[in-house]
């Protein structure tokens, strides 16, 4: 591993501060609902979104805005998707002309999010009347506040940051996110904003945001609905000093590999909080023919409701997972097919070459009833290897929505 994990998030690279307000979109005034990220110079950026047909205004704007490749802060709401607006456009642009306003910088070096109820028109007052405040309160020390005032069902904030070495100079990147419903494959999965102060080209930022997600938040899934405001935005200042990446050098994957860390944690984070989750669930295939394959596998097991409501009452009901593999549409023998449940608790086998075998069912509540379940499937055909991030199916889930709007 050639990075060690550190404390904070976006602002822990150089050249960044973060700030979070309640503003007055949520009635709720304990909850904050207005974040802003700012770098002191303009950064190399790029951004990969929702592949859902039905796209957040935000998403429309910020495309157009990082087609040069750069940008300098980020302006995100919560509690107001901004989707299916007639003056969804508008409203997006108007965020970022206050911000650019206040922080004097240009309305095209900003990249907008928002994040809530769908088909709702945003009031556009709150931020306007909040934005000196927002601007003001920025600082090194406003991640935390910037992750909380993205959340809507989340339980936590998702914060995180590693620092590694490139051309012998200190490199830091760090990530907020949230997200914890409407979470299903398919690059975005929710709102996460990265910031680093490595000097990377354009181009290479937008490969690596790429290649980084299709590893992490891409394998997650919640509850199989992609969502429609779905971000995954990074920022380099470039600030530590390191020659510019242009091409897929040493320097470039040492990069990568931080990168793909921190989203592969805050991913993580955000299948652990899913709505109503008591479990993380990582399903770890081996064996695969393809990459290709093992990611497919890998990805329908993490999918299968029945599958997600067994780990929930700590069933090892293995013919679940056998199922989900037969529907993947991977190429798979089904008669090579080895299956096993692991925790801090243990680890138990309960499928060999594709039939059960004899398995102690009061060893295997005791592994299920942790909190982070491992799900491993060894498919015993190949060298294909991948992993999914996924959470249990609870009752809590329909309450929380069946009433999400009121």
């Amino acid at each position: 591993m050639g990075y060690t994990y550190i404390n904070g998030s976006v602002t822990a690279p150089k050249g960044f501060t973060a700030s979070g307000i309640h503003c007055g979109i949520r009635k709720n005034k304990t909850k904050r609902d207005l974040a802003l990220i700012f770098c002191e110079k303009k950064c190399t950026a790029a951004a990969v979104y929702t592949t859902n047909l039905v796209k957040s205004s935000p998403i429309t704007v910020t495309k157009k805005n990082l087609e040069d490749g750069y940008a300098q802060a980020v302006i995100v709401n919560s509690g107001n998707a901004n989707t299916c607006n007639a003056d969804g456009i508008e409203k997006a642009e108007l965020m970022c002309s206050l911000a650019a306003e206040k922080l004097g910088i240009s309305a095209e070096d900003i990249i907008v999010g928002s994040t809530g109820v769908i088909g709702q028109i945003l009031p556009i007052e709150p931020i306007r009347d909040g934005m000196e405040q927002l601007v003001a309160e920025l600082s090194a020390d406003g991640a935390t506040n910037a992750a909380e005032a993205i959340m809507t069902t989340d339980t936590i904030s998702k914060e995180v940051a590693v620092e590694t070495t490139i051309a012998g100079k200190t490199v830091r990147v760090g990530g907020i996110s949230k997200g914890s419903g409407m979470i299903h494959p398919n690059m975005a999965t929710m709102l996460c904003f990265v910031t680093t102060d490595a000097a990377v080209s354009s181009d290479m930022i937008r490969k690596a945001v790429k290649t980084a997600a299709d590893k992490t938040f891409n394998m997650i899934s919640i509850d199989g609905d992609t969502s429609t405001n779905d971000t995954l935005s990074v920022m380099a200042s470039g600030l530590a000093g390191n020659p510019e990446i242009t091409e897929e050098n040493e320097d470039y994957f040492v990069f990568l590999e931080a990168l793909t860390a921190v989203c592969r944690d805050l991913a993580r984070m955000m299948a652990k909080d899913g709505e109503g989750a008591t479990k993380l669930l990582t399903c770890i295939v081996s064996g695969a023919k393809t990459g290709a394959d093992a990611k497919g596998v890998a990805k329908s097991v993490i999918c299968s409701s029945l599958l997600k409501a067994a780990m929930f009452g700590a069933d090892a009901n293995w013919g679940r997972v056998l199922c989900a593999i037969g529907y993947s549409g991977c190429d798979v023998d089904v008669e090579k097919v080895d299956v096993a449940f692991a925790s801090k608790a243990g680890k138990i086998e309960v499928c060999k070459n594709g039939a059960g075998i004899e398995f102690s069912e009061e060893i295997a509540k005791t592994i299920l009833v942790e909190d982070e379940i491992e799900i491993l499937v060894d498919l015993n055909d190949g060298e294909g290897t991948a992993e999914a991030y996924g959470c249990d199916l609870t009752y809590e889930y329909v309450k929380i929505n069946g009433d999400y709007r009121t």
